[in-house]
């Protein structure tokens, strides 16, 4: 179905599916008297919660993005993502915003199958986009969140011929539900960004542990306080390093393990992540979880891999056939530690 926000009238509308009947659920909620909209967390850093936004704050938030990618009324754009998290929300509310005429689409790992015409604007998971390459070259301004796109996956990016020759635009985000979806992006194509770049009005910093520190005023009236481990290039451009939960303590060196998995996802398609598991003479003991059958070439690629470091090299490989994932398609750290001790 199409919702034409230059022009909507709810009840002229027909929402069938499920997810269709979600997205009328929230434009009720959003068009309701209260101030407020509850919004659930994805629960891949701690347990999954729910908790109320303000719904100025979303459009502040709303309206810097469509500021920074040039978005127009009656420009088209699509919704495939749960409008349970703040990620699919934020589509909603930006189509509102900026009056645009939203597709929406039942959030999917093929999400624009069967989209045989040019939009202006998309959000997707990198597990979307994974599965939608053939139909990236429709998409003007593509935004890629919810989990760090793999190296793997820019490299196959750049391979699309389409895309090469074209004036698309794909950026990876930067944000979390307290800051209402992203507060920064960083270009893929068709320049790609080593940093992120924060939109106006947001000023980043860090602590005493090197961890990102967010003022964004317009979305959160708090100073936000990241687990995240960067490197700041200027007053509004950071690189991110890897989640301080994540970092593995192996033999008094701290590892990061996003970093080792972005250097692994050059050279293999397969989801990759790196873990510690307790080891007495180590502390923790480097170990890489490969999705997927056991393959003796995939095992040889990785250990040809030029490792900085000499600690950096996995002590061991275990494939397992699938990584759990929270349900926005993030890896699921906390649960796969969880397995792995259970098996080890």
């Amino acid at each position: 179905m199409v919702i034409d926000f230059n022009n909507l009238n709810i009840n002229n509308l027909s929402f069938q599916t499920d997810f269709e009947q979600k997205t009328k659920k929230f434009l009720e909620e959003w068009f309701s008297d209260g101030n407020t909209v509850k919004v659930q967390t994805s629960g891949s850093t701690g347990v999954p919660k729910v908790f109320e936004i303000e719904k100025n704050k979303m459009v502040n938030s709303a309206v810097m993005t469509c500021n920074f990618l040039g978005l127009k009324e009656g420009n088209k754009a699509l919704l495939c993502l749960p409008v349970e998290y703040i990620s699919g929300k934020m589509m909603v509310v930006r189509s509102i915003q900026r009056k645009l005429k939203l597709i929406v689409a039942e959030p999917s790992l093929k999400p624009v199958e069967d989209l045989n015409e040019e939009i202006d604007f998309c959000a997707m998971t990198p597990l979307q986009v994974e599965n939608s390459l053939d139909k990236l070259y429709l998409i003007k301004n593509l935004i890629i969140g919810g989990a760090a796109v793999s190296e793997n996956l820019k490299s196959k990016i750049f391979n699309i011929k389409r895309l090469s020759h074209s004036s698309n635009r794909i950026f990876e985000t930067y944000g979390m539900s307290e800051t209402l979806s992203h507060i920064a992006l960083k270009q893929i194509m068709p320049e790609p960004e080593d940093y992120f770049t924060a939109f106006e009005n947001v000023t980043i910093s860090t602590d005493d542990r090197g961890c990102l520190k967010i003022f964004a005023p317009n979305v959160n009236a708090e100073v936000l306080q990241t687990n995240d481990l960067v490197e700041i290039r200027n007053e509004n451009q950071f690189k991110f390093l890897g989640r301080l939960d994540n970092v593995i303590n192996s033999g008094g060196a701290k590892i990061f393990p996003e970093t080792l998995e972005a250097l692994v996802k050059k050279e293999i398609p397969n989801e990759a992540v790196f873990v510690g598991i307790k080891d007495e003479s180590l502390g923790q003991k480097l170990i890489l979880i490969i999705e997927g059958e056991k393959s003796a070439e995939l095992v040889k690629k990785i250990l040809e891999i030029p490792f900085e470091k000499k600690l950096h090299k996995p002590k061991d490989i275990i494939f397992i056939e699938k990584i759990p994932r929270t349900p926005n398609g993030k890896v699921n750290r906390n649960e796969l530690q969880r397995i792995l001790d259970k098996s080890l």
